[in-house]
């Protein structure tokens, strides 16, 4: 009986601290009326300038690619068709937002694109501080005893942030564009001057991703765009643009559950 008699407090209680934490769920996968403009989902434009930020502002990706049908020398058995996901180098040096990458000709990713592979290319935002307030649930702990804090081996919450993935298909680029392209990659990458075009070591090229689809997740989506954003949309931002935008975690003291740091 007092389990009956508690129910309702109990949905009143979480229903209350829901909604001081997160607009009305009806506005899931919309935006609310104009006439609620304090809270709206970010447009897919929007949500391209954000994502034109993480591209110039993050150095790593995972690049992946399939393997060939055909096996290859030092090639266990049975392997084409197979996905394979790599760390890779990324540097943002161009102007319509296709990634530059510095291709080692011995590397699995770059044999596997001259295999005949599709590629594509995810990246995520790592926030350079972690939150002041984190996403945790304050109001069922205290509810249920649980007062134990669990450590910690990510400070922020991963899922909440923007990542993207970005599909296409890899393009050499003109040699005579090789100095200004190295002076760009070895600011992003300092390292990679051993390896550059001509080395006595690998050989090597610089090659771009030419996008032509960006499928992006904004974070939660009561909060953040979703879904498959138009290429023209992508190769459109400017560069004042993105460096106009903030990132949740670019500053100090922000908050996981606030939609006012995007």
């Amino acid at each position: 009986m007092k389990l009956l008699i508690g129910l309702p407090f109990i949905t009143l209680a979480a229903n209350s601290f829901a909604a001081e934490i997160a607009p009305d769920t009806q506005y899931l996968f919309a935006n609310p009326p104009a006439s609620q403009s304090n809270y709206r989902i970010p447009t897919s434009y929007e949500s391209a300038v954000l994502a034109r930020r993480i591209l110039a502002l993050t150095p790593l990706g995972t690049l992946a690619t399939v393997f060939p049908d055909s096996s290859r020398a030092r090639q266990p058995d049975g392997l084409g068709g197979m996905p394979l996901g790599l760390l890779e180098y990324v540097a943002d040096c161009e102007e319509d937002g296709d990634p530059t990458f510095l291709a080692i000709n011995i590397e699995t990713t770059f044999r596997n694109v001259q295999g005949g592979s599709n590629i594509s290319l995810a990246q995520q935002w790592t926030p350079p501080y972690p939150p002041d307030k984190r996403i945790k649930s304050t109001f069922f702990d205290w509810l249920f005893g649980r007062n134990d804090e669990p450590k910690e081996k990510v400070p922020y919450s991963a899922v909440n942030l923007p990542r993207y993935s970005l599909l296409g298909y890899i393009e050499k680029i003109d040699p005579a564009s090789t100095k200004a392209l190295s002076s760009c990659f070895v600011n992003t990458h300092p390292d990679a001057k051993y390896w550059l075009p001509g080395n006595k070591i690998h050989e090597s090229e610089f090659v771009r991703l030419v996008v032509t689809q960006i499928y992006w997740i904004g974070g939660f989506g009561d909060r953040a765009y979703i879904g498959w954003i138009p290429v023209d949309e992508w190769k459109n931002v400017t560069r004042k643009e993105w460096e106009s935008v903030r990132l949740p975690g670019e500053k100090k003291g922000w908050d996981e559950w606030s939609t006012s740091d995007l």
